[in-house]
């Protein structure tokens, strides 16, 4: 992996990519790249494993990146909530919980947004 986004200067973000100011994309990076160094260890026969949990790593920071490109808090919500899966996935074999929270937290703040119609689509 190259670069580490809790780096990434608010300068060196492009426009439509405010998502890597998120402190849940930047956990879920670091997560990410800390399941490929794990995995890295591991042993030949774990293939299957290693690959199923890159891939659900990779999935939880897609699905936020994703989800704040997609314009609709409802659809937001969807794909932060697919990340929680792929979450899980990750938590059946390594730790996970501050990725896990955050997500839950910020889910539980769009929904008080959107009840007090103070939901911005940062996108529009």
């Amino acid at each position: 992996m190259t670069g580490n986004s809790s780096n990434t200067s608010i300068s060196s973000i492009k426009p439509g990519e405010g998502y890597k100011k998120l402190i849940i994309w930047k956990n879920a990076e670091k997560l990410r790249s800390l399941i490929y160094q794990t995995t890295r260890r591991f042993k030949p026969i774990e293939f299957r494993r290693v690959t199923q949990m890159t891939d659900a790593a990779r999935s939880v920071k897609q699905n936020i990146q994703e989800g704040y490109k997609c314009g609709s808090l409802g659809k937001y919500i969807q794909y932060l909530n697919i990340s929680l899966g792929s979450l899980g996935e990750v938590k059946g074999n390594v730790g996970g919980g501050t990725t896990d929270y955050l997500i839950n937290k910020m889910i539980k703040s769009m929904r008080q947004a959107d009840k007090s119609s103070t939901w911005k689509n940062f996108n529009a």
